[in-house]
C-alpha cells in the first residue's frame, strides 16, 4: 500500500466512525450527508446535493466518454433490541469496528469514497466517474437513488457498494410483494358452510408451496415465492368473508416483474395484487470488462438473493463491497478494519484494470 493510499484509508475509517456516531435512519440522514460533503470538500472536491443525496463528478469529466457510477448508501435501519453495545459508539475490539451501519453499508461507502478520491484527478481514464452517496436505501424511499438518477448524466455501468466479501455479485434478485385474497362465504360458525374462506386457504397454500416457475437463472437460480403473512377473522363465532395473505416473490433475471405479475394473476387460485413492480432484478454480463478485471484478481462471481439500490438502475451493474451481508441488520453490527483496508485496495485495482 502506497503512503497516499494508507493516508486515504485512515481518513476513510475516520469518516466511518463519524458516520456511525451520527444517527442516520432512512429519511433522517441530513447530518451524515453533511459529514460526507465536508469529507470530500477536504480533498478539494466540489459536491452537489439533492435532499440527502451527495454526488460528485471526477475532475476531468468528459461528455464524450461513457460513465461509471460508484454508489452506496448512508442511511441505516433502526437498531434491534438485541444490541448489547451502544449502536452509535464506534469502537474497535479484536480488529472489529462495531457500530450501527458499519457493515451495511458504511464500510462499502467509505471505501468507494476513498476510491473516488484516488481517481478524482486522473485525466487518462476511459470512463467518467460519478460518486453518489445516497439516502433512503433501507426504506426504498422517495428521496433515494431512484430520485437522483434523473439529475445525473447517462450511466453506462455501475458498482453498488454492499457487503459481498469483495466477491462479484453479477446478478441480484428483484422483489414483488403481492397482497392476496382468498374468498369465501361469511356465516355464523354454528351453521353449515361449504365455502369457508379459511378452509379454502388450505388448497391455496398448497398451490403456493408447490408452484415452480419454469425459467431458471445460471446466476440466481429459481424464482422464490414465499407466503409470509396471513390474516383473517375478528370474532370466534363468525366465519370471515375472506383471508388476506402477503406473498413475497424474489425474481431472477429471466423474468421481468411485469411478467411475474401477469403469470400469477392468471394462474394463482386467488386474487393477486402487486404493491409495486419497480424493484426488478439486476445483472451484468459475466464477460463485461469490469467483471473480468475482478476475476483477474482472484475474486469469485455469484448471484445475490438480497435487494439493493441496483433495482433502481437500468444499466448493467455490479454489487461489490467489503463486509459480510449476513451481519447486516444484526445486533452488535461490525466490520473488520482489515476488510475496509483490503476493500479499498481491491476497488482501486479492479478499476485500474477497467478504466485504462
Amino acid at each position: 500500500m502506497s503512503h497516499n493510499q494508507k493516508t486515504l484509508t485512515e481518513k476513510a475509517i475516520a469518516l466511518l466512525k463519524e458516520l456511525i456516531s451520527t444517527q442516520s435512519f432512512s429519511s433522517e440522514e441530513d447530518k451524515t450527508a453533511d459529514a460526507i460533503q465536508n469529507w470530500l470538500g477536504d480533498f478539494g472536491i466540489e459536491t452537489q446535493r439533492q435532499v440527502n443525496n451527495i454526488f460528485a463528478f471526477n475532475q476531468h469529466f468528459d461528455t464524450s466518454k461513457p460513465t461509471l457510477l460508484l454508489n452506496s448508501h448512508h442511511d441505516t435501519v433502526k437498531p434491534n433490541t438485541a444490541y448489547t453495545k451502544d449502536p452509535f459508539h464506534p469502537h474497535v475490539e479484536d480488529g472489529k469496528l462495531y457500530g450501527l451501519g458499519s457493515n451495511d453499508a458504511g464500510g462499502c461507502l467509505v471505501s468507494l469514497l476513498a476510491t473516488f478520491v484516488h481517481f478524482y484527478h486522473r485525466d487518462d481514464l476511459n470512463h467518467n466517474i460519478i460518486m453518489a452517496a445516497t439516502a433512503e436505501e433501507e426504506s426504498a424511499g422517495p428521496n433515494s437513488l431512484l430520485s437522483l438518477l434523473p439529475n445525473l448524466p447517462q450511466i453506462d455501468v455501475a458498482i453498488v457498494g454492499e457487503p459481498t466479501l469483495m466477491d462479484l455479485a453479477i446478478a441480484e434478485k428483484g422483489l414483488i410483494v403481492f397482497d392476496a385474497v382468498v374468498e369465501g362465504t361469511p356465516s355464523h360458525a354454528a351453521h353449515p358452510n361449504n365455502n369457508n374462506s379459511i378452509y379454502n386457504t388450505i388448497d391455496v397454500l398448497e398451490w403456493f408451496k408447490n408452484y415452480r416457475f419454469e425459467k431458471t437463472s445460471d446466476a440466481l437460480g429459481e424464482v422464490k415465492m414465499t407466503v409470509t403473512q396471513i390474516n383473517a377473522g375478528k370474532q370466534h363465532n363468525v366465519v370471515p368473508a375472506h383471508v388476506d395473505m402477503v406473498v413475497d416473490v424474489r425474481v431472477n433475471d429471466r423474468y421481468s416483474n411485469a411478467e411475474i405479475a401477469e403469470l400469477l394473476q392468471a394462474e394463482a387460485p386467488c386474487k393477486m395484487t402487486p404493491r409495486s413492480l419497480r424493484l426488478n432484478s439486476s445483472a451484468i454480463d459475466p464477460n463485461h470488462d469490469l467483471v473480468k478485471s475482478g476475476l483477474s484478481l482472484g475474486r469469485k462471481t455469484y448471484g445475490s438473493p438480497t435487494l439493493s439500490d441496483q433495482a433502481a438502475l437500468s444499466c448493467q451493474s455490479l454489487k461489490l463491497g467489503p463486509g459480510d451481508s449476513t451481519r447486516s441488520h444484526s445486533a452488535d453490527e461490525y466490520i473488520f478494519v482489515h476488510e475496509i483496508e483490503e476493500g479499498i485496495g481491491l476497488y482501486i485495482k479492479i478499476l485500474e484494470g477497467f478504466l485504462q
